[in-house]
């Protein structure tokens, strides 16, 4: 019997009639929507997600899956990239900008940021200040002088020093780029300090990926002096998120967010977030 684009068979078994429908082709077509729907809420919830993901939640081959997200890169509804896909609202981030050039982007976000990070510096904080813009900032609002501070960036160790404070700089090789020391010996020396707090830069924030930035030597700087303070803060401007680079440092949940404003309220459930005013 056909009716309603459907097949129906009917065996008659032990007196009981079992009914088995076999999808037609206007089915299956049907199906293959519900999946791109399916496909493009995981990718939008999670930012990015991998075959292997979208074959556990679906439910259906790995060749399927693939076959989806080729289509819909086509169709402009996600990005295709190798072993999974990315949603557009991700940006990837493959260079950096010059000191020069940071510096004059962003200024009264950053400045704001700056602001309320160095209002959390007590007496007694022994303090890490990451090489950056963001960082450089911050230094200029510093005002506890019975703190001590330790950094990685040149520019930032000598505002330190002329404003009277007790300042320590890493040893290591310097990134003319940032401006930043970096390199083994300079990981070698943080790892002998406990600090309180450190005020981080980073290139880019992802639910996901976490922290990022362009280079491995700097995030392996930063990564130890992250997992070396009792308590970590990242200054990110709104510029920042939604963007992955090439070298994750730190999850997202290792750190408080200092942000000018919050693209997204699912950053919200992933870490602490403190946003602060532009006056």
């Amino acid at each position: 019997m056909i009716k309603n684009e459907r097949k129906c068979l009917t065996l008659i078994e032990n007196d009981c009639i079992i009914m088995l429908q076999i999808k037609t082709k206007g089915g299956g077509q049907l199906l293959t929507q519900e999946r791109y729907q399916e496909i493009l809420q995981l990718v939008e919830s999670k930012g990015a997600v991998t075959v292997a993901e979208l074959v556990e939640e679906i439910g259906t081959s790995e060749s399927t899956i693939r076959r989806d997200l080729s289509s819909l890169h086509l169709m402009g509804k996600l990005k295709k990239v190798h072993g999974g896909a990315t949603a557009l609202t991700q940006e990837y981030i493959s260079d950096e900008y010059d000191v020069n050039t940071k510096s004059g982007i962003c200024v009264e976000e950053k400045t704001a940021i700056a602001r309320y990070a160095a209002s959390t510096i007590q007496e007694e904080d022994f303090v890490y200040i990451d090489a950056g813009t963001s960082t450089q900032i911050l230094v200029d609002y510093i005002t506890c002088k019975k703190a001590t501070y330790v950094t990685n960036g040149i520019v930032h160790a000598k505002k330190l020093i002329a404003k009277g404070m007790k300042t320590y700089l890493v040893g290591g090789l310097v990134k003319p780029v940032t401006e930043a020391i970096i390199g083994a010996e300079g990981v070698n020396s943080i790892q002998k300090y406990n600090f309180t707090k450190a005020f981080m830069g980073t290139n880019g924030v992802h639910v996901d990926s976490g922290f990022t930035t362009v280079d491995a030597e700097e995030a392996l700087m930063k990564k130890a002096a992250m997992e070396h303070s009792y308590m970590s803060y990242v200054l990110a401007d709104h510029t920042k998120f939604d963007k992955v680079t090439a070298v994750t440092f730190a999850p997202i949940e290792k750190a408080c967010i200092i942000t000018d404003a919050l693209v997204n309220d699912k950053y919200k459930q992933a870490t602490l977030i403190k946003e602060v005013a532009i006056v």
